[in-house]
């Protein structure tokens, strides 16, 4: 008997939410075939729905595109700043290599001289 009465409750509820969205189909808006209606009120007043609709979508997508334009400014933005950093840590970096590279060229030279000198001072006494 229970499993009866929960079968029958699930078709129930399959069958609602079935007329939900058949109701709901018959609802949406959308372009429709105007030259099928015969008589002129009826045809101004499809053509004045599918303008309604048109516009309706135009503005819709026209809001969405401006809100995706506006992301990817600031997402440009933010990577130029990013670049322009990482750009900056390039150059200090580069410029720490040379002057490494400097320093260690003023070693390599000050040193040989360096020996060189005393070595000539002990030859010559």
């Amino acid at each position: 008997m229970i499993d009866r009465m929960a079968s029958v409750a699930s078709a129930a509820l399959v069958f609602c939410a079935l007329m939900n969205t058949i109701v709901r189909a018959q609802d949406v808006p959308g372009i429709e075939i105007c030259t099928v209606e015969k008589t002129m009120e009826r045809r101004t007043s499809c053509l004045q729905s599918n303008v309604d609709f048109l516009q309706k979508t135009i503005t819709k997508l026209s809001a969405d595109h401006a809100q995706k334009l506006d992301a990817a400014n600031r997402q440009i933005e933010s990577l130029k700043s990013t670049v322009a950093s990482l750009q900056k840590i390039v150059d200090d970096l580069q410029a720490a290599q040379k002057k490494a590279a400097e320093d260690q060229k003023k070693k390599t030279d000050g040193a040989p001289a360096k020996d060189a000198a005393p070595a000539a001072k002990e030859g010559g006494k």
